[in-house]
This record gives C-alpha cells, sequence and structure tokens, in this order.
C-alpha cells in the first residue's frame, strides 16, 4: 500500500456517501411515520432524528457533541498522516467516514448549523435506533482496540530506524518466531 493516508481519505469517503445517501432514502421513505419490517422482532426500519449521543444520551448538548466530532475528525486526518498500516488504514477511515458523516447532519440538518440532529432509522429490535455511519464507528472502534491490544504499529518507525523497520501488519512477538 503505498499511499494509506489517500485510501484513508477515499474509504472513508465511500462510508460518507453510503450513509448519506441511506440517510436520504430514510428520511423520503420513512416519513409520516411509516415503518419496514426486515427480520420480524430484530430488525426494523423506522425514523428517528437525534440531537443527543448514542441512545440519545445528552439530548440538550448538540452544540458540544458537534464540537467533540468536529475535533475527532481533525484528530484523525492529524494522525493518519503517519499511517503505514493496511489495518490501521481500515480502521481509521471507517472511524473518518462515520464521524465525517455525523458531522454533516450536526451542521446541516434541522433544527440549525451546528444543532442539526442525526438521521437514526435502524431500529435494532429496539433496543437502539442507529445508521450505517453508526456501524462504521462501532467497527471501527473495535478493529482500533483489537491492533493496540495486538500491538500492531500505526506507522513507520523513526527515520533513524526506516531501514530496519518490522513489518507492520504483524504483533511485536510475531517478528522473530521462536526456535
Amino acid at each position: 500500500m503505498r499511499r494509506p493516508y489517500g485510501w484513508m481519505l477515499g474509504l472513508a469517503a465511500v462510508i460518507v456517501i453510503a450513509d448519506q445517501t441511506s440517510k436520504l432514502w430514510a428520511v423520503s421513505a420513512l416519513a409520516d411515520g411509516a415503518h419496514i419490517t426486515v427480520i420480524p422482532q430484530l430488525l426494523h426500519l423506522r425514523l428517528l432524528f437525534n440531537p443527543g449521543a448514542a441512545f440519545s444520551i445528552g439530548t440538550e448538548a448538540t452544540w458540544l457533541f458537534t464540537l467533540a466530532t468536529a475535533a475527532a475528525v481533525v484528530g484523525v486526518l492529524y494522525v493518519g498522516r503517519r499511517l503505514r498500516s493496511r489495518a490501521w488504514t481500515i480502521g481509521l477511515a471507517a472511524l473518518l467516514g462515520g464521524a465525517a458523516s455525523h458531522l454533516l447532519d450536526r451542521l446541516f440538518r434541522e433544527p440549525g448549523f451546528a444543532q442539526g440532529h442525526v438521521v437514526d432509522f435502524i431500529d435494532y429490535g429496539g433496543l437502539f435506533v442507529g445508521n450505517l455511519a453508526d456501524i462504521a464507528l462501532t467497527g471501527s472502534c473495535a478493529l482500533l482496540m483489537l491492533l493496540n491490544l495486538r500491538g500492531v504499529p500505526l506507522g513507520a518507525a523513526p527515520a533513524s530506524d526506516s531501514e530496519s523497520a518490522p513489518d507492520l501488519e504483524k504483533a511485536p512477538d510475531e517478528e522473530h518466531p521462536r526456535s
């Protein structure tokens, strides 16, 4: 992978486009209380506008979530410049795509700039309602935690050690097999 930062941006853009397109569909198809059963008792499609965070926590602090999401997007863009690992590239791309799509909702949806509500429409058996960006965010967090626990490095070794850098896709104890 020659340009991980470009791959990260491209994959994130795909997630943003898929999420925003699905939300446009949901707003038009599920308006006026429409409800679609996908798997009875488990998965339904119904439209909600969420001013808060997960599980509608903090519904009065929408502006705070807007700032936090913007900071997360900037942080991933900054950290992503050091990418050298395919797995980290995929994880950060999903994180960036999900966060950027939520940021677009917060900035440009009703009731107004930086106060917008996130469009949710995938109802998981009444437990919670989410969207494609939520799936990307959850998956990315799981992947990034796994990479961190396995010790997979995000980027290249320091410049002085770059010629002897270990294989970036392996955990540290996989670098030197035991005899």
